[in-house]
């Protein structure tokens, strides 16, 4: 969304971004400004500790955060850093702040403890409340969070973070209340939804139009790899589990390509280097991407998994490609479904298994409907919303 400028004030309000943004202001507790110089093209700041940080004219520039330059409202940015600036401006300590008068007549500050939080020499200073990802160790147990803990701040950090580290957590003692599944996800945001609606029922019924509502056991996947940007994270709400079986698996996709990188890097190349095709047909929906079953980001990290048989369409490779093909998707089917990577638990009334399905592949042991009822509510919600909500609460 974009915001247009109004016309320029005489006198900048100089305040720097709220705290909303994710910003510090000078009443934190740091290291205080002792000195600053223009040279060249760019501005050298000293802190009392003995840090010191170069930062360029035109970085500062274009992170000025007065009413001529942000929004006051939104704080969104207005300045466009087109120019180049040429002469050095006059730069001074204030008030413990950085005052920038440039040579055009605008004035600039910047508190140093969100200067600090941004050396350019120094990129992980910005405190970030988001966790790192971490595989699977043979000891894995998800962390439990009880859901009267989840409805206050604490909890539902230990809960976010929990599932954003680990791609999986689960939360206990919940009521059986229909849709409670949705109440829990709007905390965070709005529910992401699919061709199979924005809430599903995962239960036995007639005529269905996906495996998971019948009672047949469940191989380990992905949920709907064949969208072009599948969901990010699902939640799965127990309401009745009273037939036998149905024991839910998972396995961290993530640490299993690994182990295949380590057994068998040529089968790890091939799946994450040759997309195949994923399709979904029913007689309202159609839906197809051609992608790879392992996604790698820049750094050659597995980034994303789609995994699923069921929808895996009609192979269209090369006639002298496909034999390999196999085989390294055989390999890695048999690790996957290895004891050493599953993890196997049956959930109970008033729990919610919350995971992330780009990377946790997930699948359940058959049950028989003759012995029981089962019933679980589900739905989607996007990382990014996971992310936001974490970071809200971190401030």
């Amino acid at each position: 969304m974009s915001v247009t400028a109004s016309s320029p004030q005489t006198q900048p309000d100089t305040r720097q971004p709220r705290q909303a943004m994710g910003e510090l202001s000078a009443h934190d507790d740091g290291p205080a400004l002792v000195e600053a110089v223009a040279t060249g093209a760019r501005i050298t700041v000293d802190w009392a500790d003995g840090v010191r940080s170069h930062f360029p004219l035109l970085w500062l520039r274009d992170h000025c955060a007065c009413a001529v330059c942000r929004h006051p409202l939104t704080r969104e940015r207005l300045f466009v850093p087109l120019q180049e600036i040429d002469a050095a401006p006059a730069v001074a300590i204030d008030d413990g702040v950085l005052r920038i008068d440039w040579v055009d007549g605008h004035e600039s500050r910047f508190d140093p403890v969100w200067l600090r939080q941004r050396r350019l020499d120094a990129p992980d200073s910005t405190p970030d409340p988001l966790p790192q990802r971490r595989a699977w160790a043979d000891d894995f147990r998800p962390a439990r969070i009880a859901h009267h803990d989840f409805m206050r701040t604490r909890g539902e950090r230990e809960w976010l973070e929990a599932l954003l580290r680990d791609g999986l957590v689960l939360l206990e003692d919940g009521p059986l209340a229909d849709e409670e599944v949705s109440r829990l996800a709007g905390r965070i945001g709005p529910l992401r939804a699919t061709n199979f609606g924005a809430r599903f029922d995962v239960r036995s019924k007639p005529n269905p139009n996906n495996a998971a509502y019948t009672s047949i056991g469940l191989a380990l996947h992905t949920d709907l790899p064949n969208w072009r940007q599948p969901p990010d994270i699902q939640l799965l709400y127990c309401l009745q589990n009273e037939a036998e079986g149905g024991e839910s698996t998972f396995a961290d996709g993530f640490a299993v390509a690994e182990a295949l990188r380590e057994s068998d890097p040529e089968a790890f190349r091939r799946l994450a280097e040759t997309p195949i095709d994923f399709r979904f047909q029913d007689e309202d929906h159609d839906i197809a991407v051609r992608a790879p079953i392992i996604q790698l980001d820049a750094a050659g990290r597995p980034l994303e998994i789609r995994f699923n048989n069921w929808i895996r369409d009609t192979l269209r490779l090369p006639l002298d490609q496909v034999d390999a093909w196999y085989a390294a998707y055989r390999r890695f089917w048999q690790l996957l479904h290895d004891p050493r990577y599953q993890l196997e638990f049956a959930l109970a009334p008033g729990e919610m298994v919350a995971f992330d399905n780009r990377r946790v592949l997930h699948g359940r042991k058959a049950f028989d409907p003759n012995t029981g009822k089962r019933h679980l509510q589900g739905t989607y919600l996007d990382l990014d919303l996971l992310e936001s909500r974490l970071r809200v609460l971190a401030r």
